[in-house]
């Protein structure tokens, strides 16, 4: 990347002069506004002002006259082309302060251009700036700053409260909460406990924690977005290459169109200089530069303004197939739901309470790594029940687990394990068959031969999906349908939780694949969330795969079109509207660069309008095209 276009990402809008090609165009406009004062308050030869119009010709054209020479060489004709053939034609009809003029205003237009595009790209590329540019290492027992560009994996470091992640990692040992919103888009602080992953560039807010390097500093997450995002804005759309076609024959027919204006009147008897003229203001009128910047600013802006939201839109050809989407299937594991169990509710028998319930569980599961040992044990955290001491602990595959609790045998499972041990647990009947019918998972507690009560386990509905869903209708999503591998009693359940009808569940990925063929068969535009690994099939099939929940995977971002770099469904949502305001501003640039053209074109062929006010109009419609795909990003 030039130095230029650095720059152009730190220098703010009050001080744009700051910024090499304006800095150019500025001095060019002052060295014209000092000739034409000159020459309309003085009495001086008409050569002098030459000193004035030709170094502003030389500044205002010395950012795009470079590409006119490049053009040249490669016998292409662009705008630039025409550009610079409409000033040196002006310079050699003796018109020097047109050609002042075409070239300051051109080379201040082009200077816009080019920086608004720049802070749109460079906004993103600002993310690298939340990483701290030291991180405090530990190696034997001692800390030591290094600079965080040469952390490796499986260095350790410390992250103290108010510091940034300087990379990658797991925490090794501390707690913490952490705000990862620059990463994932999530607003509330995300706790982090000793095996939780921290991202680069996220903000460690109430606790000192030691952590394991999992990727060098060039390879963490934030450098990915970046990457990421840098590569998918120079991805053209459908339109932009349509336009890039068009541009490849329209601009030498401009010219050769200017070029017969020049040269035939005069053989019939038109005078050579008027005609002359006239060529020259068509080739400026002609140029379609508001035309090609209809589509491709709105784009950056639109895929920069989304990786500030943890959505990765992979390429413009993505940002445009959302806007037609109209169908949208859905995993249900991990993408509607949390994707791992939950206590959802605790039904006491004969006399017991919620909480002896809950703590003779946990206690028997105190040292178990199954997950719903673990939901249960978090149920019993959070509500500060006790949990007692444990031993002669006993995993029983398929049935449950038991242990010794203060003397007392303890026995937590399913039905059949209370059968094997004699245990009555009628009573619970009415309450398993319930359970069983909503798709919730049944645990039975017993001491000894005497059920204690029944705890429902399930993977529960994300607090925001119901709302993200109902966004996403608003979006003009019509249909949304469930696409599963789960049975159909769960994903009945989690349908009626988030009210979608259609569900199909019980698949497996070749399943999934053969519901989106038929839904494509039918005319449909399907979009598919999943997780990026186990859906890939689906994904790669559907017109624009989403994957969530991928910050930190390489294997999901890789595979899908669109990464959530959080596991909140509401950037689907975000990422379809910002697609339809893409196209509709898109389309707003196309109409009014054509209709600029059509109006313009014959007006300067006629004489009706001249050099200066082809070029001030051609400028000015330029930079109301920029202006109005900028819109994308302030919304």
């Amino acid at each position: 990347m030039s130095e230029e276009h650095t720059a152009a990402s730190e220098i703010p809008a009050s001080r744009l002069w700051l910024f090499p090609p304006m800095r150019n165009a500025i001095a060019a406009g002052l060295l014209l506004a000092a000739g034409f004062a000159t020459g309309s308050l003085t009495e001086v030869p008409e050569w002098t002002l030459l000193f004035f119009y030709v170094p502003a010709i030389a500044l205002g054209a010395s950012h795009w006259g470079p590409e006119v020479l490049e053009a040249l060489r490669e016998f292409r004709i662009n705008i630039d082309v025409l550009m610079g053939v409409a000033t040196a034609g002006a310079a050699v009809l003796g018109l020097w302060e047109e050609a002042a003029f075409l070239a300051f205003l051109y080379g201040a237009a082009e200077a816009l251009e080019e920086y608004a595009y720049e802070r749109t790209t460079g906004a993103i590329r600002a993310l690298l700036d939340l990483t701290p540019k030291e991180a405090h290492l530990l190696r034997d027992g001692e800390e030591s700053l290094m600079l965080a560009a040469d952390l490796k994996t499986y260095d350790r470091f410390i992250v103290r409260p108010g510091e940034s992640m300087p990379t990658d990692g797991r925490v090794e040992s501390g707690m913490t909460t952490v705000d990862e919103s620059p990463i994932t888009g999530e607003s509330v602080p995300v706790d982090k406990t000793e095996g939780s992953m921290v991202f680069a560039g996220t903000i460690n807010h109430t606790g000192a924690i030691t952590v394991t390097a999992t990727r060098d500093f060039q390879d963490n997450t934030i450098s990915r977005i970046v990457d990421l995002v840098g590569e998918a804005q120079e991805e053209k759309t459908q339109i932009q290459r349509k336009i890039d076609r068009f541009g490849n024959w329209y601009s030498p027919a401009v010219l050769g169109a200017a070029l017969l204006l020049w040269l035939l009147p005069p053989l019939f008897g038109g005078d050579f200089r008027l005609w002359s003229e006239r060529a020259i203001t068509l080739a400026v009128a002609g140029a379609p530069c508001a035309l090609v910047m209809s589509t491709p600013v709105a784009v950056a802006a639109a895929i920069g303004r989304a990786g500030k939201r943890g959505v990765l839109i992979k390429g413009g050809a993505f940002l445009e197939r959302l806007a037609t989407i109209d169908t949208l299937a859905l995993d249900k594991t991990g993408t509607l739901t949390l994707g791992r169990p939950t206590v959802t509710a605790v039904m006491p028998l004969d006399g017991a309470t919620q909480e002896s319930v809950v703590s003779a569980a946990a206690s028997v599961e105190r040292y178990s790594e199954h997950p719903v040992a673990l939901a249960v044990r978090n149920y019993a955290e959070e509500r500060g029940i006790a949990v007692a001491e444990s031993t002669g602990f006993n995993a029983l595959p398929g049935r449950g687990a038991t242990a010794l609790v203060g003397g007392s045998s303890i026995y937590v499972g399913n039905r059949k394990l209370m059968i094997e041990k004699g245990i009555d647990a009628s009573a619970a009947g009415g309450t398993l068959a319930l359970l069983e019918a909503r798709g919730e998972t049944a645990i039975l507690v017993a001491d000894g031969g005497k059920p204690l009560g029944v705890i429902a386990v399930s993977d529960i509905v994300r607090p925001e999906t119901k709302e993200a869903l109902e966004a996403i209708r608003r979006s003009g999503v019509g249909r949304l349908v469930i696409i599963s591998g789960d049975n159909e009693k769960v994903a009945g359940r989690v349908a009626g939780d988030v009210g979608i009808e259609e569900v199909h569940a019980g698949l497996s990925p070749e399943g999934k694949l053969k519901i989106l063929s038929n839904m494509k068969s039918e005319g449909r535009k399907v979009a598919m969330i999943g997780d990026g690994i186990n859906d890939a099939p689906a994904l790669a099939a559907a017109d624009v795969g989403i994957a969530m929940g991928v910050a930190g995977t390489d294997a999901a971002i890789e595979s899908a079109d669109v990464a959530l770099m959080g596991d909140d469904l509401r950037g689907v949502a975000f990422a379809i509207n910002t697609s339809h305001r893409v196209a509709g501003i898109s389309r707003q640039n196309l109409v009014f660069s054509v209709l600029l053209l059509a109006t313009l074109l014959p007006l300067a062929a006629t004489g009706v309008v001249g050099v200066a006010v082809a070029v001030l109009v051609h400028e000015v419609s330029e930079l109301l095209a920029v202006g109005n795909g900028l819109r994308v990003w302030k919304r």
